[in-house]
C-alpha cells in the first residue's frame, strides 16, 4: 500500500530555511563579490574576475599554511578516534558509574573554545603553569613559546585532552545499542575478546563512527580559536593553521579579494573531502552488511 504523503509538513520548516538563507546565503554571496573585484578604499570597487583565486592557489604561503593543516588533522584523527574506541569500550555499561562516567567525559566539551586555549596557554607556561613547571623540574627543556615542537605537542595534546570525550560518548552510544543477547552468543561460542569486537561491536559503532570522523575532520580543519590563543599561530609561522592564516590576511592586512578567495577555496576543500569520507565510509558500510 502506497504512503500518504503530506506535503504541507514543508511549511513547518520554512522558518528555518528562511534563516539559513538570511544568515548563511546572503553572507556567503558578499564573500563571492568580494572575491571577484578589487578595491583601493572608499567602497569603490573593480572587477577583478579570477584573478585572486589564481594568486591563492599558486600561493606558496597558503601551500605551506595546507600542509601544516592536513598534518594536523591527520594526527588529530590517528590519536582520537581509536583513543574514543578503547574509552567506549572500557567504560560501564550500567549503574551510578556508568552515569559517573558519562558526566565526566563531557565536561570537557562544555568548556568554550577560548577558556580551553587560556586554560593550557596558562597551564603550558614554564614559570606559573603545572605542566611547563613539572617538566622543568624534571629537566626537560620545554617551551611552547619558542619551539615549534613543543607548540605542536602542546597544540595536538590540547585538542585530543578537549574533543577525545565526544568520540568516546558516540561510541558509546553506539554501543549501548547492542542486544545483550549477541554477548551471550559469544560466551557460549567461546569468541575471543577481538572477536567479539570485531564481528559484533565495531559493525554497531560504524554508524556513529562515521558521525565522529566526519565531525572531528571538520572541526580539526578549521581549528582557530585554541591554538591561535595559545601559540599565536607561532613560533614563526609553525602552528599557523589554514583559518590563522584567513585571518591575518582578512583582518591583519585587509586584503579583502584575496581573504574572499581564500575563504571560499577553503570551504571547498572541506565540503568535498567530507564528502569524500561519507562516501568511502557508507560503501564500507554497505560492503560490510552484505
Amino acid at each position: 500500500m502506497d504512503k500518504t504523503q503530506n506535503n504541507k509538513a514543508w511549511f513547518l520548516v520554512l522558518p528555518v530555511l528562511l534563516l539559513v538563507a538570511f544568515s548563511a546565503v546572503i553572507p556567503l554571496m558578499t564573500v563571492v563579490n568580494y572575491s571577484l573585484q578589487d578595491t583601493f578604499g572608499n567602497n569603490e570597487f573593480f572587477w577583478a574576475g579570477l584573478e585572486w583565486f589564481e594568486d591563492v592557489l599558486h600561493s606558496d604561503r597558503i601551500h605551506a599554511a595546507l600542509g601544516r593543516q592536513i598534518m594536523f588533522t591527520a594526527i588529530i584523527l590517528a590519536i582520537e578516534v581509536p583513543l574514543g574506541i578503547f574509552v567506549a569500550l572500557n567504560m560501564p555499561k550500567k549503574g551510578f558509574r556508568s552515569s559517573l562516567c558519562l558526566v565526566l567525559m563531557a565536561l570537557p566539551l562544555l568548556i568554550p573554545f577560548n577558556v580551553v586555549g587560556t586554560i593550557w596557554q596558562i597551564f603550558g607556561r614554564v614559570d606559573i603553569g603545572l605542566l611547563g613547571h613539572t617538566l622543568a623540574w624534571l629537566g626537560v627543556d620545554y617551551n611552547y613559546t619558542s619551539n615549534a615542537l613543543d607548540a605542536w605537542l602542546t597544540v595536538i595534546v590540547m585538542d585530543v585532552w578537549h574533543w577525545t570525550s565526544l568520540v568516546a560518548l558516540l561510541c558509546y552510544a553506539g554501543l549501548q545499542s547492542i542486544p545483550e543477547a549477541y554477548y551471550q552468543a559469544a560466551k557460549i561460542d567461546q569468541a575471543s575478546r577481538w572477536s567479539v569486537f570485531r564481528y559484533i561491536e565495531l559493525p554497531k559503532m560504524q554508524g556513529v563512527l562515521l558521525i565522529a570522523v566526519l565531525l572531528r575532520f571538520m572541526d580539526s580543519f578549521m581549528i582557530y580559536t585554541e591554538p591561535f590563543v595559545v601559540t599565536g599561530g607561532g613560533p614563526g609561522n609553525s602552528t599557523t593553521f589554514l583559518s590563522i592564516d584567513l585571518v591575518k590576511m582578512a583582518i591583519g592586512q585587509f586584503d579583502l579579494g584575496p581573504a574572499a578567495a581564500f575563504s571560499l577555496i577553503y570551504f571547498l576543500v572541506i565540503l568535498l573531502i567530507s564528502w569524500v569520507f561519507y562516501t568511502v565510509m557508507t560503501n564500507l558500510d554497505k560492503r560490510d552488511g552484505v
